[in-house]
């Protein structure tokens, strides 16, 4: 029985663990997104992935957009909508408070 050539192979490997790694960053960054669909949209990849042979770029595209498709797919409109007013409010009082902090010499 012959040996895989795991060196032939690394880059590939490599290359895919970057793609995964890039989705479930964009995907975790998305309003709404939380872990439970983080793991299922990586499951489905990683079968998809399985079943075919192909690699998630040939598959999927790139993974920016595929993380975002995602999440509109897998997060109700009405979540992700929430998430989105919550995250603005968030931002609104991190500058806030960065501004006061500036001003009264916190930095």
């Amino acid at each position: 029985m012959a040996k895989k050539d795991r060196k032939a192979d690394e880059p590939a490997e490599k290359d895919r663990e970057k793609w995964m790694a890039r989705f479930q960053v964009r995907l975790a960054m998305q309003p709404g997104v939380d872990r439970a669909v983080v793991l299922q949209a990586v499951k489905e990849v990683t079968a998809h992935c399985s079943e075919t042979g192909e690699h998630p770029r040939t598959a999927f595209g790139d993974p920016d957009a595929h993380a975002v498709q995602t999440a509109a797919r897998l997060v109700p409109a009405d979540q992700a909508a929430r998430a989105k007013r919550h995250n603005t409010v968030v931002d609104a009082l991190d500058s806030a408070l960065k501004r006061v902090g500036g001003a009264a010499g916190l930095r």
